[in-house]
């Protein structure tokens, strides 16, 4: 289909784009990498009068340290991110399930920054984040604010962000030597996942000690398989994992599609959960 016809900005800055945002009001759309916001024009599900293109805003690309932490620009691609070496030593988990999204033309263009404001409960990168603890850093015409991965993710497609705010940066802390692991379902490659699980686990004296489990696509947003990170501590063997696992969809609220019901889901939460902390806590 061909889009709605808009206005386009393309701004130099961070500046001038919360200042078009500003202008455009709630019918102003951010432009990064299009693969979430071109194929919504496309079939006519989004109508903007005004697209703000960040295209061009250097300062949004890159990922640095800053003490305890990883800065990542919310316009650095995946593949970016997957190859980072900071990212790789620091972040591993968020690598590891970068690398499972769409394909690598999708991984060109698309954007860490882009997939996260989207906030589809589906996509992969929304509950890493929240298994990372990040922090997601807006800029508004009142300045800069930092919301906490947990309360970033609203609603179904729906953030935190204001209609004149922009996504500067994600603050991922350093989380060197925990084990990771990203599992997920899905029908076909390329697919979105039907259920997906990012999981990170830090060991002491052979036992978990501590354990963060993000679940994709298990409600209207990602979710903390909370009772499941609570029964891990003290696993020492995989009988103890499993057991912890099928805790694992307490909480959730997962919807019935054609891909899966409700009831499926729940039951690959459970496995998915069971194989993810295994690989992570080098026990599989």
């Amino acid at each position: 289909m061909i889009p709605p016809t808009f206005d386009y900005v393309r701004p130099a800055s961070v500046e001038e784009a919360v200042r078009g945002l500003a202008e455009g009001g709630e019918e102003a759309k951010v432009l990064a990498g299009g693969q979430s916001l071109l194929p919504l024009l496309r079939l006519r599900l989004a109508f903007p009068e005004l697209v703000v293109d960040v295209g061009r805003v250097a300062e949004l690309r890159g990922v640095r340290e800053d003490g305890d932490t990883l800065v990542i620009g919310a316009l650095t691609t995946h593949h970016d991110v997957l190859r980072d070496p900071l990212v790789r030593r620091y972040a591993g988990l968020l690598a590891a399930a970068t690398a499972t999204v769409a394909d690598p033309a999708v991984r060109h263009r698309g954007t860490l920054g882009g997939s996260l404001a989207h906030a589809d409960p589906a996509g992969d990168l929304p509950a890493v984040a929240l298994a990372l603890d990040a922090e997601l850093v807006a800029a508004g015409p009142g300045g800069r604010r930092t919301v906490p991965a947990r309360d970033f993710f609203v609603d179904y497609l729906q953030s935190a962000l204001a209609p004149d705010e922009l996504l500067v940066e994600i603050r991922v802390p350093k989380a060197e030597g925990w084990g990771f692991h990203y599992e997920k379902f899905h029908r076909v490659a390329q697919a979105w996942a039907v259920v997906g699980v990012a999981a990170l686990v830090r060991r002491d004296d052979g036992r978990v000690a501590e354990a963060r489990i993000g679940l994709t696509n298990m409600g209207a947003t990602p979710l903390r398989a909370a009772a499941a990170e609570a029964a891990l501590a003290g696993a020492g063997d995989g009988q103890a994992v499993a057991r912890a696992a099928e805790a694992a969809a307490e909480g959730t609220r997962p919807t019935r599609d054609t891909s899966a019901s409700p009831e499926y889901r729940e039951h690959l939460a459970r496995v998915l959960t069971r194989r993810a902390v295994l690989a992570a806590a080098g026990m599989g």
